[in-house]
């Protein structure tokens, strides 16, 4: 079961620490079984509940995860390591479709607005005790939030939407509190959430977003928190159409006490009209990252919430770094009041190749989803077959895995890098590859 690996210690913290160490190294790579608790605690000569402990210790850290009677097995992204044990390995000469990256060619060239960002620095220097948030960029994110109707809340920056999402959840919720979580969804979050010690609830998810009867199914379950694409969902395309929100708010208003954390990080690059949930519960959280449509590498997210949980956020925030860099935050106000991005262009473009891959499939018997956004997400009957087959034919593509909790399988393709020379040849490929095999005749 463990291969060459002993497990020791006598001790609850002893032995997961020992497990931890044997995932961080690979020693234990992911989906490798745990033995039984009682095994293991007959084993090492101690009590059952030592060993329990233990494995409660490594759920709560995020390094194993508990499949009823199936066991404990090391989690397929374990928190004790940043490798992703999914992705697909490209070899060269095959196009990669699956990273999920932007097009490096629509995004804005950074150069002159760092530079008057750093002049507007050293007249002015940034020290200890000065506003964590450059006043302009607040100024300019609450214009916007006000013109999509996000409510009015205190606005603060954090380093990408995911810290954001882990900051507000630290915040409200505690070890065992679950989670309603989109399915497919960004596997970051279903990773995530799990990390912190928190219990995913997997939500459905269609064309126009999560499925209102599994929000308020999990709710009803217990569900203290629901987190919410608003468009370009992440690997579907989703995006909240106008009735699909009212039916959410609807569900929310039935209970207040959720905490709801809504991610827009598809702003600057979609076609579709910002459909907002927040303001139905007491507690919640909307947050807007720059990296889709500016840059991945500015690592940062203008975010705004309810009085009580922008303070928690900000107060546990300047007990670690304090605040995210005025430099880049300048940067920041630069490149939008210059108007560095083109969103419609940047929309219509992403478009374009992304309506063009569907209907290309649609058109060869494949259906697929992306509403909006830089994905597609294609349903298969067995992504391992069909991520194999694609990579024979040329193309590397991202296995469903990375996103799934309970879903259906499926595969994402990532249109960024496409051209239009690129959709007849990978959605041929597509198609060949979701086919079943030929038969084979033996006489």
């Amino acid at each position: 079961m463990l291969g060459e690996y002993p497990i020791q210690g006598r001790g609850a913290a002893e032995i997961a620490a020992s497990v931890e160490r044997a995932v961080g190294a690979g020693e234990l790579e992911p989906g490798r079984h745990l033995p039984p608790m009682r095994e293991l605690a007959a084993r090492l000569g101690v009590n059952p509940n030592t060993v329990a402990a233990a494995y409660r210790t490594l759920r709560e850290r995020g390094v194993i995860e508990t499949a009823g009677r199936r066991g404990s097995r090391v989690r397929a992204k374990p928190a004790t390591t940043g490798r992703e044990q999914l992705r697909v390995e490209v070899p060269a000469g095959v196009r990669d479709v699956a990273e999920g990256n932007p097009d490096p060619a629509l995004l804005p060239r950074l150069a002159d607005a760092f530079a008057a960002a750093a002049a507007h620095g050293d007249r002015e220097p940034v020290l200890y005790g000065h506003d964590p948030v450059e006043p302009e960029l607040a100024r300019l994110t609450r214009a916007a939030l006000d013109a999509d109707g996000v409510p009015d809340g205190p606005v603060a920056v954090a380093s990408g939407s995911l810290d954001v999402i882990e900051r507000v959840l630290a915040a409200h919720l505690r070890p065992g509190d679950q989670v309603a979580v989109e399915d497919p969804g960004w596997g970051s979050v279903l990773d995530l959430v799990p990390a912190l010690g928190l219990r995913t609830v997997p939500v459905g998810v269609d064309d126009e977003g999560p499925l209102p009867a599994d929000v308020r199914r999990a709710l009803r379950a217990g569900a203290r928190a629901v987190i919410v694409t608003d468009r370009a969902q992440n690997p579907t395309g989703a995006a909240l159409s106008a009735t699909r929100a009212r039916e959410l708010r609807s569900v929310l208003a039935d209970h207040p006490a959720t905490l709801l954390i809504e991610d827009d990080h598809g702003h600057g690059i979609v076609d579709v009209p910002l459909r907002p949930l927040a303001g139905v519960t007491r507690h919640w959280a909307f947050v807007r990252s720059v990296a889709k449509a500016w840059g991945p590498d500015l690592r940062l997210a203008v975010f705004t919430g309810d009085a009580v949980t922008v303070d928690r956020v900000r107060g546990r925030q300047r007990l670690g770094p304090g605040w995210v860099s005025r430099l880049v935050q300048r940067a920041v106000v630069e490149l939008w009041r210059g108007g560095a991005v083109d969103p419609l262009a940047v929309a219509a473009s992403y478009g374009a190749r992304r309506e063009a891959l569907v209907e290309a499939l649609a058109a060869r018997g494949v259906p697929a989803h992306g509403r909006s956004g830089m994905n597609v997400w294609v349903p298969v009957p067995d992504e391992t077959s069909v991520v194999a087959r694609l990579l024979h034919a040329g193309w590397a593509v991202a296995p469903g895995a990375r996103f799934r909790l309970g879903s259906p399988p499926g595969v994402r393709v990532t249109v960024s890098a496409l051209t239009p020379r690129d959709i007849v040849p990978l959605a041929d490929a597509v198609a060949d590859a979701v086919r079943p095999s030929p038969a084979r005749s033996y006489g």
